[in-house]
């Protein structure tokens, strides 16, 4: 075999390790990937993806949560500006779980308009900011303490209903 053919099937073989390496990385990269719907993306493809498993994403919007841990219920609304859906879940909200916040929930979709999650997931930001100089980290720890108390309704008077706006 010539030198010049030895170089050929050199190249070729290199091309086609090349070739397979992407192949692998491209493939593993899309079946990795996941995405969400904003709810209302969800609305104009419901027909499309009722019953099927979905990600919808949004914020949990103000007034909408209702949470009956004795039954366990969460109901809550993911709302994206233009539109919202109605969420329903028997899971526990995570600690970090409020109105405001970003959320991602995995489930599906109901021909009835409501969500129901198997799993709830809280954005949240990577960001970490320091206790500034005159704050004690115990008091900061008491201040979030005494709003997951009061969020969770865990008084010793016990839950008064659906929060105004509920679903």
């Amino acid at each position: 075999m010539t030198q010049g053919k030895r170089r050929m099937w050199a190249g070729l073989g290199l091309a086609a390790v090349v070739g397979a390496i992407l192949y692998l990385a491209v493939g593993s990269l899309e079946n990795n990937m996941v995405y969400f719907l904003t709810p209302a993306e969800l609305q104009a493809r419901a027909a499309e993806v009722e019953g099927q498993p979905v990600r919808l994403g949004g914020m949990v919007q103000t007034g909408s949560v209702d949470w009956k841990p004795e039954e366990p219920l969460l109901r809550f609304s993911v709302g994206d500006g233009d539109s919202a859906v109605k969420v329903r879940t028997t899971s526990a909200p995570p600690s970090m779980f409020q109105e405001g916040q970003g959320v991602v929930v995995e489930g599906r979709y109901g021909s009835d308009g409501v969500f129901r999650a198997d799993r709830l997931m809280v954005k949240h930001s990577n960001e970490y900011k320091p206790p500034e100089d005159s704050e004690m980290p115990a008091e900061m720890y008491e201040s979030i303490s005494e709003k997951s108390e009061k969020g969770s309704g865990s008084g010793s008077e016990g839950s008064t209903g659906p929060s105004p706006g509920s679903p």
